[in-house]
């Protein structure tokens, strides 16, 4: 395929981060101190995820800082047959339904997986559409000025079956409606374009969660399943009726260059959510919303530990944004099959409810191990570091309370923070402490006295950090372990 108008996201992105998310004078100079402090303190050490495991096992997976995510997508030779919407009667005037069109396009095109690969372009205009399913061997490319705008019939979003891994739907009992743009067991999948974008009009289904009479759960805006060698890059996400990226069973994922953007007040509706998948990079990345910037997770309860399907090797790179609600990067809550072996580095968080959160609770069962955030900025922020437990959200009546996560090696190193309103909360499950939380070169300000660590059933070590932390991390500078090396 051809990277057409790879360099035309710079633009939004740079403009939204010039107007909402650059970093005020203050912050420059925090960090500039703070990097000051790092430098005479560490040397020429540089910082890399440390492998924490009960069994002492060495990670197979060798994450480098300062690379790309190059490595994660096998980039295959340009399509064969490149066609447009337009071919198959599609009308982009924001009133006629494509669905129709969309669908006999991809039927279509998907006779030449085999045979080179096929490309559907989206021109410029306003193309209304209900879900279709995408193919393997495909790009969808969306040229500069195109906009497909999710149905408002809920008929054309239609009721798959639930997610294995969750049982059921994640907020109603029984079936989900299917995503916007879905896709089943593929491999080489490309999304991209000239910076076009990509609307659920979600506010139909918001209502209906406010108004408690939606019938069964909201639909991502894009999900992709069992599926491997994926890219998404270059678009604009908007208005996603729930999750907005939804990558789920799938391998070798890259989302580098979208900006998603959401009402602050929508309900749920998460910008990235890798799900029990493997060898995820997230880069570049601008995103508002009502949750979670960020979420890694793998299943839920009883149903995500009988499936076993871990989310491990993701890397969360140069992301920033605000969620008045939640946090920039969210581990859990839905941790069952367990989560390993994640980077999340140069992240940028601002007017949130947290910095990073990490979420687990009775029944959830999995384990988290092996995470690393470095180099986190935070402006008013009202918890930075969160850990937390006991949502009692469960699937149905089989969650066994005696299934406790298990989570070991939790690395902070170089965190940053003006006008934050609250210290850290560190707070685990009695019968399952988190254990290896180690915390280096964090400077946090603006939190009003007494500054007091909210710390229970958690041990580590802390080294340089201001305001002093909870007894439970010793913070007497004499363990070696915990330092970046």
């Amino acid at each position: 395929m051809e990277w057409k108008g790879m360099d035309v996201v710079e633009k939004p992105f740079n403009s939204i981060w010039g107007s909402l998310a650059r970093p005020s004078w203050a912050v420059i100079l925090l960090v500039l101190t703070v990097m000051g402090v790092s430098w005479l303190q560490m040397s020429t050490k540089t910082v890399s995820p440390i492998w924490v495991s009960s069994s002492n096992e060495e990670s197979a997976f060798s994450i480098d800082p300062r690379r790309s995510c190059s490595g994660f997508f096998e980039m295959g030779p340009p399509r064969k047959v490149v066609m447009s919407i337009a071919d198959f009667g599609g009308v982009g005037d924001g009133k006629t339904s494509n669905t129709d069109a969309f669908r006999r396009a991809v039927e279509h095109l998907k006779g030449f997986g085999d045979k080179g690969g096929s490309q559907l372009n989206v021109p410029e205009g306003k193309w209304v559409t209900g879900s279709f399913n995408i193919t393997s061997n495909f790009t969808l490319f969306l040229e500069k000025g195109a906009v497909i705008l999710g149905s408002q019939d809920p008929k054309e979003w239609p009721v798959i079956q639930p997610l294995p891994s969750y049982g059921r739907g994640r907020e109603r009992l029984g079936g989900r409606h299917i995503s916007l743009i879905h896709g089943d067991a593929l491999t080489d999948v490309v999304i991209t374009g000239q910076n076009g974008s990509i609307d659920g009009q979600g506010r139909m289904w918001w209502e209906l969660w406010w108004n408690r009479t939606l019938e069964h759960t909201r639909g991502h805006l894009l999900e992709l399943m069992n599926s491997h060698n994926i890219l998404i890059s270059n678009l604009t996400f908007l208005n996603s009726p729930f999750w907005t990226i939804h990558p789920i069973y799938c391998s070798n994922v890259v989302i580098k260059g979208v900006t998603i953007l959401a009402p602050l007040h929508s309900p749920n509706t998460d910008g990235i959510d890798p799900d029990s998948s493997s060898q995820v990079c997230i880069e570049d990345c601008y995103i508002e919303s009502g949750d979670d910037l960020v979420a890694v997770k793998s299943g839920w309860d009883q149903y995500g530990i009988a499936m076993a399907r871990p989310s491990t090797n993701i890397i969360v790179r140069r992301v920033s944004g605000t969620t008045p609600t939640c946090s920039g990067v969210g581990i859990g809550s839905e941790m069952s099959g367990g989560i390993s072996n994640v980077l999340v580095e140069d992240l940028h968080v601002r007017n949130s409810a947290a910095g990073v959160r990490v979420k687990t609770d009775k029944g959830r069962g999995g384990y988290i191990t092996n995470v690393t955030i470095t180099n986190l900025t935070m402006e008013n922020v009202k918890i930075p570091i969160r850990f937390s437990r006991g949502s009692n959200d469960h699937p149905d009546e089989g969650w066994d309370p005696r299934a406790l996560p298990l989570v070991k090696g939790i690395f902070f190193n170089n965190v940053v923070g003006v006008d934050i309103r609250q210290a850290p909360v560190l707070e685990a499950l009695e019968g399952a402490p988190y254990e290896g939380i180690c915390l280096t070169n964090i400077c946090l300000d603006g939190i009003p006295p007494p500054a007091t660590w909210q710390c229970e059933f958690v041990t580590g070590d802390a080294v340089g950090v201001s305001p002093m932390p909870c007894p439970q991390l010793h913070s007497n500078g004499s363990s070696t372990w915990c330092l970046p090396s």
